[in-house]
């Protein structure tokens, strides 16, 4: 799938979560779905992305795939030069930060990752790059 199809997809599915409050949308291949809110590195306006999750106590981890290509995805970009963000479930809105995972903490959360959606396995397969592994924890306003 192109890079505009793909960006037009995800435009679609997060106008859809949004509108409905996460009643469709929040699942997808077995697995919990969020909107993560970022602010665009280069033109400072907010730009929401869904994306699968896990939940790790209290804070949400997710995959920088991008479906296996070779460059990260935007929203990853984003939170490399400014962590804060949100995310949105099933309606619920929380400020939160991102955190680039490595060594053992990546390596314990890839394989849960993997777990939980194979599909990443494949991803990693298809790409030269280290997928990033985002940890999402509560930030205090």
């Amino acid at each position: 799938m192109r890079d505009g199809m793909a960006k037009g997809l995800s435009a679609l599915h997060a106008a859809v979560y949004r509108a409905s409050r996460g009643r469709i949308g929040s699942r997808l291949v077995n697995n919990d779905m969020l909107l993560l809110r970022t602010t665009g590195r280069r033109s400072g306006q907010p730009h929401t992305v869904p994306l699968l999750f896990l939940r790790r106590g209290a804070a949400f981890v997710v995959i920088a795939s991008w479906g296996g290509r070779d460059h990260h995805p935007e929203w990853y970009l984003n939170l490399a030069a400014d962590p804060r963000c949100s995310v949105i479930i099933k309606g619920e809105e929380r400020s939160m930060s991102a955190h680039t995972t490595a060594g053992e903490e990546r390596a314990t959360l890839w394989a849960l990752a993997v777990a939980a959606h194979d599909g990443y396995a494949g991803y990693q397969a298809k790409t030269e790059r280290q997928i990033p592994v985002v940890l999402l924890t509560d930030r205090r306003v």
